[in-house]
C-alpha cells in the first residue's frame, strides 16, 4: 500500500490512483456540459485567488467538478460527505494525478469523517460545497471565526437545504447560501431520474430479488420519491406510497399508484424505501408488523430514516453481511428485516450513485455558482435561488451536447407575453 496519509491527504491507498483515473476519465465522456464548463474556466479562470473546500461524495463525477473548479484558477480541496460514499480509487486519483488534496476513506469512522471535515476547514475555504450542510454546521460551530472568510456555500441536497434554511429561520446562518439542490437543472432530473435509476441499482445488486411482482413501498412522494417509484413501477412492481402531504398524496394518487399510511402498507411491502429527508419514518411502530424477510432501506442523506438505533437495540440477533452491504435483524416476534447500507443512501453504499450523464447538469449548475458567487459583490446572507440564467445556460448546452434543437420565441411572441392590454 502507497503512503496515504499526510498533511495534504487522507486517503486509503495511493496505489488505486491509476484504477480512479481511468473511471474518472470515462465519466468525463459522459459529461460534456461539464467538460464544455472546464474548457472555458481554463480560459477564463473565473475563480482565481479562490479557496474551494468542498464537502461531496467523492465518486467519479464529483471528481469531474473538481476539475473544472481547478481548472477556474481556485485551490480545491475535498472531503467526503458521506461515510460509506466514498470511491477509493477516485480519492487516490485526485491527489495523485490532479493534484487535488483529498480527505475521504471508504468507510471512515466518525471520529475520522469529523477530522476529514475539520482538515478541509483548516485550510480556510473563501468558498464551500456541501452535501448534506455538514461542513456548513461546522464552521457555524467549532470555526465560527472563519464565516467571515467564507463568501458563499452552495448546497447540493434537499436535506442540506432544509437544515440551512431552518438556519435562516432561527437567524443563526452567518454565511450565504446557494440552495444548487433547488435549480431546476438539479431536482427535476438529479433528484427524479438519478435517485430513481441509482435507488433501484442499489437495491438489486445488494439484494438480487425480482423487482416485478414485488411490493415495494416508497416513503415521500418528492421528486426523489417520483423518480424511485417510477422505476420501481418500470421494473413490473406493485408501488405504494406513503406521505404527508395532502397535495403530493393527490398526485401519486392521479399517477396511478397507492397510496396508504405507512402503518398499513407495513403489513404488505416486501421493499421498503425511505426518500422523506426526515427521521424515524420507518420505526418500531412499522417494524414488527412487516413480513418475515422484508427488506429496508433509506435514500434520503442521512441514516435517520429508518430507526436503526432501535433495531440494534431490540434485535434477538443480528448478523452483519449476510450477504454483501445487508444486515440480518431477527425481531422479537421471530421475522426477520433485512436492511441496506446500514441505513445510509443506499445508491451510494450499495451501488455507484447517479449515472454521469444526470450528475453532469446538477455538477455544472454547482460550477456556474461557483463563478456567480467569486464574481458578484458580497452577497446578503440568506438561502440564495440559483439564478435562472444559470438554470437556463446548463439546459441549453445538455440540449446542444444531445443534438437536440428548439423553438425560439419571435419578437411579436415576446411582446404578446409581456403585454396585457390584448384580450378577447
Amino acid at each position: 500500500m502507497a503512503s496515504a496519509k499526510s498533511a495534504e491527504h487522507d486517503v486509503r491507498d495511493l496505489g488505486l490512483a491509476e484504477i480512479g483515473r481511468k473511471r474518472i476519465e470515462w465519466a468525463d465522456r459522459q459529461m460534456p456540459v461539464l467538460r464544455n464548463i472546464r474548457e472555458r474556466f481554463t480560459k477564463e479562470q473565473p475563480l482565481k485567488g479562490q479557496r474551494l473546500g468542498a464537502c461531496l461524495h467523492i465518486t467519479c463525477e464529483t471528481a469531474n467538478l473538481l476539475r473544472a473548479l481547478k481548472a477556474g484558477g481556485a485551490e480545491v480541496f475535498c472531503c467526503a460527505s458521506n461515510p460509506l460514499s466514498t470511491q477509493d480509487d477516485v480519492a487516490a486519483a485526485l491527489v495523485s494525478a490532479y493534484g487535488i488534496p483529498a480527505y475521504a476513506i471508504h468507510d471512515e469512522d466518525r471520529d475520522t469523517y469529523y477530522g476529514h471535515l475539520r482538515a478541509v476547514l483548516n485550510r480556510r475555504p473563501t468558498i464551500t460545497m456541501d452535501d448534506g450542510a455538514d461542513l456548513v454546521s461546522l464552521l457555524h460551530t467549532e470555526f465560527r471565526e472563519q464565516a467571515t472568510e467564507v463568501r458563499a456555500s452552495m448546497e447540493e441536497t434537499t436535506t442540506g437545504v432544509i437544515r440551512l434554511r431552518a438556519m435562516e429561520q432561527d437567524g443563526a446562518l452567518k454565511i450565504p447560501v446557494v440552495a444548487v439542490n433547488d435549480a431546476q437543472t438539479k431536482h427535476l432530473f438529479d433528484n427524479r431520474y438519478g435517485t430513481g435509476q441509482s435507488t433501484m441499482d442499489g437495491v438489486i445488486r445488494a439484494t438480487g430479488v425480482l423487482i416485478a411482482g414485488s411490493v415495494v413501498v416508497v416513503a415521500g412522494y418528492g421528486w426523489c420519491g417520483r423518480g424511485i417509484a417510477a422505476r420501481a413501477r418500470g421494473l413490473g412492481a406493485d408501488v405504494i406510497v406513503t406521505e404527508v402531504d395532502p397535495v403530493r398524496a393527490l398526485e401519486a394518487a392521479m399517477d396511478g399508484l397507492r397510496v396508504m399510511p405507512m402503518v398499513e402498507a407495513a403489513k404488505i411491502g416486501d421493499i421498503f424505501i425511505s426518500a422523506t429527508g426526515d427521521r424515524s419514518v420507518l420505526n418500531p411502530s412499522h417494524f414488527n408488523l412487516m413480513k418475515d424477510g422484508a427488506i429496508l432501506c433509506n435514500s434520503g442523506h442521512f441514516d435517520v430514516e429508518i430507526d436503526i438505533a432501535y433495531l440494534n437495540d431490540s434485535a434477538k440477533k443480528i448478523d452483519r453481511n449476510v450477504t454483501n452491504h445487508v444486515d440480518a435483524y431477527l425481531l422479537a416476534n421471530g421475522r426477520t428485516l433485512f436492511i441496506l447500507g446500514q441505513g445510509r443512501l443506499v445508491n451510494l453504499a450499495c451501488a455507484e450513485g447517479h449515472p454521469a450523464q444526470v450528475m453532469d447538469m446538477s455538477f455544472a449548475t454547482q460550477a456556474l455558482a461557483a463563478r456567480w458567487t467569486a464574481n458578484s459583490a458580497t452577497l446578503p446572507v440568506k438561502v440564495h435561488d440559483v439564478p435562472k440564467a444559470i438554470d437556463e445556460e446548463v439546459a441549453s448546452l445538455k440540449l446542444a451536447a444531445m443534438g437536440i434543437r428548439i423553438d425560439a420565441l419571435s419578437e411579436e411572441q415576446k411582446k404578446y407575453l409581456s403585454s396585457w392590454q390584448s384580450g378577447t
